[in-house]
């Protein structure tokens, strides 16, 4: 499980340099976990308990709408962070779905003990903020792509920043995702060729 903590830390250093004893403290409070491809790791309806590290795989947020179609909110694959973040900040029940797509590698930390490894840290209030700060605008950018950008170039804009994703996430998940219909998604990856 060292690698876990590897692709962890590496992670980190992009956003703080870690120091040995706080790497120790996430030894600690972090567990590692594999999870099977399709599970839901944290259901809607409920209050998210842990703070997930992707370390291998491929996850995402979704929600089911009165018509009964799942509509996908975020898609990720790792190295980085994942949960829904207002719901475990706040300690209250999720509307969303978290579901590893494939096999996942991950490390989870509880509620709890990101407040006490904030008290014992010196670095993680540091790369929570920015990982915070990430999310918020990452998901303020995905809001106005879906209002400026038509279908394609929100396509082509996915493939160009996270072509992994195209290659291991089922084409359905990508629509929902885009707000595109998966038919209208289907033609225009025939039409890039």
């Amino acid at each position: 499980m060292d690698a876990y903590f590897d692709v962890f830390f590496d992670y980190v250093r992009l956003l703080v340099a870690i120091p040995e004893g706080d790497q120790a403290i996430c030894r600690t409070y972090f567990k590692p976990i594999q999870v099977p491809k399709d599970t839901i790791i944290s259901p809607a309806g409920k209050i998210p308990e842990y703070h997930n590290f992707i370390v291998s795989g491929f996850m995402r947020n979704y929600y089911t709408d009165e018509s009964g179609q799942e509509i996908t909110t975020d898609l990720n694959d790792g190295p980085r962070f994942f949960t829904s973040y207002d719901a475990f900040i706040h300690r209250k029940p999720s509307k969303e779905n978290l579901q590893c797509i494939t096999d996942c590698e991950l490390l989870q930390i509880s509620r709890d003990d990101v407040d006490v490894t904030a008290q014992l840290g010196e670095t993680q209030q540091d790369y929570t903020v920015q990982i915070l700060q990430q999310q918020l605008e990452k998901n303020k950018q995905r809001a106005v792509d879906l209002t400026t950008l038509s279908a394609e170039q929100r396509y082509l804009k996915l493939l160009l920043e996270y072509p992994t994703i195209i290659q291991h996430i089922p084409l359905k998940h990508i629509a929902s995702y885009l707000g595109i219909n998966p038919g209208s998604l289907s033609r225009i990856r025939k039409d890039l060729g």
